[in-house]
This record gives C-alpha cells, sequence and structure tokens, in this order.
C-alpha cells in the first residue's frame, strides 16, 4: 500500500496541463467523490497499526501535492488567458489608433482667445452657479426691476439666491471688485437660459464677453475692437451696430455681421438677410462700476459679448445648433483636421 502511495506522488508531480479541461479531469480523478484520495482514506483502516505513522503522513503529502498542483496550473491557464485577451493574435496586422478631436465649440472658443490676447486681453472666468448680485443686482438689474424678464432663469431650488449664470458679465463683475483699472479681460464660458429649444436656440450655450475699463475710453473705441475682432476672425469687417438695450451697458447696440447669401446654410441661418446677430456692446453703464468699486467720474469702459454657437454655425457652415450638443461621432469627427 506504501508503494502504490509513493507511485501516486510520482505520477502527480510529473501531471502536466494541457488545459481547463484536463485539470479538472486531474481535479475528479484524485479528489471526486469516487477519486483516488478517497478511496485511500476508506483503506487507512486496513493498514497495520505500525505502517499508519507513515501511511497518514504520506497521504497528507499526497494530498498537498495534488491541491498544489490544481492552483498552479490554474494560475498559469488564466495567465495565458488574460494574456491573449490583451494582445490577441500578435501575428495579425496592427489596428490604426483613432485619433480624437476638439469639439467645434473649443476650437472657435480658443481662436476667439487668441485675437483678443494678442491686444493684451487676459482670461478671467468664474462660477456656474452665481448668485443674484454678481448675475443681476451688480449689473444694474435690482430685484423687481422689467429687465429680468428678459432673460428665464434657472434657480436652485434650495436657494432662491442661486442660480445658473445667464451671462458670463458676471464673472466681469467679480474681476472687477477684485481689480482695479486699467482692466482688460475676457470670460469665455458656459450658461444657462430657459429657452425653447430650435435650429438656432438652446438652453445651453456659450460666450465670450469682453470688458475694457481705462480713462477717457469711448464708444468708437469699441467700434475699433469689433472691426478688429471681424477681421481677425472672418476676415470681413463689414458690421454694423443696431441700437439696443441692456441694464448694464448705456448706450448698447447689437452686433451683426455681413456674411453673404453663397449657399443654403447662409439663406437659413441669416434668414435670408446675409446678417447674422453674434452678440451685443455697449459702454459701461457708470452704475456698474460704482457698484464694483470703481470711480465712474474718473474712469469709463465698453463691454461686448458673442456667442460662439453662431460664430461656429457661419465658420463650418452648420445649419442646426442642436448639433453642438448631440455628441454624434459621425458630426465630431469632421473637426479632427482642426485642433486648435
Amino acid at each position: 500500500m506504501l508503494g502504490r502511495v509513493k507511485e501516486l506522488i510520482a505520477e502527480v508531480e510529473a501531471f502536466e496541463a494541457n488545459g481547463t479541461a484536463g485539470v479538472e479531469e486531474f481535479r475528479i480523478k484524485f479528489l471526486g467523490k469516487k477519486g483516488i484520495m478517497n478511496d485511500l482514506f476508506k483503506e487507512f483502516k486496513n493498514v497495520e497499526p505500525a505502517s499508519k505513522k507513515e501511511f497518514g503522513q504520506l497521504l497528507n503529502d499526497l494530498k498537498t501535492k495534488i491541491q498544489e498542483k490544481i492552483d498552479t496550473a490554474k494560475d498559469s491557464l488564466d495567465a495565458t488567458e488574460d494574456s491573449k485577451s490583451v494582445f490577441g493574435d500578435l501575428t495579425r496586422p496592427s489596428q490604426p489608433l483613432n485619433l480624437g478631436s476638439r469639439h467645434p465649440i473649443s476650437i472657435v472658443r480658443n481662436r476667439i482667445v487668441e485675437i483678443f490676447n494678442r491686444v493684451g486681453f487676459t482670461v478671467s472666468e468664474g462660477p456656474e452657479i452665481e448668485d443674484d448680485w454678481h448675475n443681476f443686482t451688480a449689473l444694474n438689474l435690482p430685484e423687481y426691476h422689467p429687465a429680468r424678464d428678459m432673460q428665464d432663469t434657472f434657480f436652485i431650488q434650495t436657494n432662491p439666491d442661486e442660480l445658473l449664470r445667464t451671462h458670463t458679465s458676471s464673472v466681469q463683475v467679480r474681476f472687477m471688485e477684485e481689480n482695479k483699472p486699467p482692466i482688460r479681460t475676457i470670460s469665455p464660458g458656459r450658461v444657462f437660459r430657459n429657452e425653447a429649444i430650435s435650429a438656432r436656440a438652446h438652453c445651453i450655450f456659450h460666450q465670450v464677453e469682453g470688458l475694457y475699463i481705462d480713462e477717457n475710453v469711448s464708444f468708437a473705441d469699441l467700434k475699433q475692437m469689433l472691426m478688429y475682432f471681424s477681421k481677425e476672425l472672418f476676415g470681413k469687417s463689414k458690421i454694423r451696430l443696431r441700437p439696443s438695450y441692456f441694464p448694464f451697458t448705456e448706450p448698447s447696440a447689437e452686433v451683426d455681421i455681413y456674411w453673404g447669401l453663397e449657399t443654403e446654410t447662409d439663406y437659413k441661418i441669416t434668414k435670408g438677410t446675409g446678417w447674422l446677430e453674434i452678440g451685443g456692446c455697449g459702454m459701461v453703464d457708470p452704475n456698474v462700476l460704482d457698484n464694483t468699486g470703481i470711480d465712474s467720474k474718473k474712469y469709463s469702459g465698453f463691454a461686448f459679448g458673442f456667442g460662439v454657437e453662431r460664430i461656429a454655425m457661419l465658420l463650418y457652415q452648420i445649419g442646426d445648433i442642436r448639433h453642438f450638443f448631440e455628441n454624434d461621432v459621425r458630426f465630431l469627427e469632421q473637426f479632427k483636421a482642426d485642433l486648435k
């Protein structure tokens, strides 16, 4: 009987796994309910007393070697399968890596920032969840002011004083509170308004607002800055300023750029006029300067704001603003060539 156990130990030591099925067959052969180990333990009672100690030690040694052999074989097979799943067939031709692309909104935003950086404007940023003071009151929109109805606002339900900012002018207020003139900054960012979604409008959109404050700043300086921007971004300097109203600027104007009517998309996004509104502008209201601690008798300034989506629609001939928010890979892949 002792010789039989020693032969089994040698068999276990010589075993080599040839797959998961082979390991399972080996386990059942030795450790199954009708396996060899179960039969040997049954024979233990028939072993002579003088040999029981040696026989028992050999049985334990055999069982340990069987379990170690099974564990080692399984670990080896798992490692092999993991390697195959990671690397696959190394003889196959490699697949080209798919390059990502910047979102068209990011591309246009970066271009606008670069244009104004060249004339000394720095970038300032602020929170998207704002308080009433920075979004409305400091901008000459006190409580119950009728102009607040011009912007349908998303308020935070748990705190009526907090809201999703409706413009990045709130960033300019924060900048004026923390800095003294001369001030020359632009504030790019995402804003929110409770508007119906259509091909030309969305409840989420992006703005780039600019602010320049110094002594003796005039409306002529504002017009020259807008013409410079239009020429640099669009290659066209034909703009028009239509009188308008904004509570935080006086006088105020809408900024239109003439794009022309060369394509069907031009007709669609300009409503057949060739002109497209890209933003608003005006001279900073003295009340806004005083609200932020700047002497309105000494300093003056101008502000402007552009809708990034509108500009991107012009540059890339996109007829529907909703494409920017749908994350359609077929749409985004068209901008791989422009990674700025």
